[in-house]
């Protein structure tokens, strides 16, 4: 299996949203990009793949599959992710299962079966997409917020072992963002704060932002492109902070 020169990367969660985001612009970039969703678009930028991220076997298979895709793997941005709003005395077990299974226990699966690759990139990415959940805590996302907390953690045990081997992992944090993932909450976060949907997204769920928007995945396809890149390679083992001011209270 010969290197392709083109630099490859594998993007999770890639049929909306910021995913898809991400793989249009790493692809624009001149990325090879294996786009992994468990729905994959087949119009949507990258060679699409199937694969159930909450299981190691659907894992494995999207690094196999970029491997034999494209012959190499410099970058990988697990991004796949879902939500669910309720108290902590009523969520249900087999949801917390699901979130920490995709949005922890998949990063580290993907960078354990990429880690030989991403070594021998000598210039190997692991760009987690977080969320300012990773550093502050909201009421009603016990499994969010502790699956972002954890992967943060991760984060930083990637850099220091992938150091030797030319690998940097960072978790970019974003604060809340205008994907169907955002828009999904508004209905059980109205249910679970007792109030009309009309008045959640101003009152809770830009109410933490100082600045009073949505982040567009444009903006972090961007950041993530940075990092993915020569000039993101001081950047390791850190959160990378795109909350609007969140954080600064």
């Amino acid at each position: 299996m010969s290197a392709s020169d083109r630099r490859a990367a594998l993007v999770t969660g890639a049929a909306s949203g910021i995913g898809r985001a991400v793989a249009g612009r790493l692809q624009s970039d001149g990325l090879d990009v294996l786009a992994v969703d468990i729905k994959p678009d087949p119009d949507g930028p990258g060679t699409p793949h199937e694969a159930d991220l909450s299981t190691r076997e659907g894992n494995e298979s999207a690094v196999k599959a970029a491997l034999d895709a494209f012959g190499r793997l410099d970058v990988i941005v697990p991004n796949a992710g879902v939500q669910h709003v309720s108290p902590v005395r009523e969520f249900p077990e087999e949801k917390w299962d699901l979130l920490i299974s995709l949005m922890l226990t998949s990063p580290f699966l993907l960078s354990r079966y990429a880690w030989d690759a991403l070594a021998e990139s000598g210039a190997g990415r692991i760009v987690v997409i977080a969320s300012a959940h990773a550093l502050v805590a909201s009421p009603f996302k016990s499994a969010y917020v502790s699956a972002k907390h954890g992967v943060l953690g991760l984060v930083k045990t990637l850099a220091l072992e992938g150091a030797p081997a030319g690998i940097c992992a960072t978790a970019v944090c974003p604060a809340f963002v205008r994907t169907p993932l955002m828009e999904r909450q508004i209905p059980d976060q109205a249910k679970a704060h007792g109030m009309s949907e009309e008045r959640v997204l101003e009152e809770v769920i830009l109410q933490p932002h100082a600045v009073k928007r949505l982040i567009e995945p444009d903006e972090v396809a961007a950041t993530v492109a940075f990092l993915a890149g020569p000039d993101g390679s001081a950047f390791t083992g850190v959160p990378v902070t795109m909350d609007l001011g969140w954080s600064a209270r």
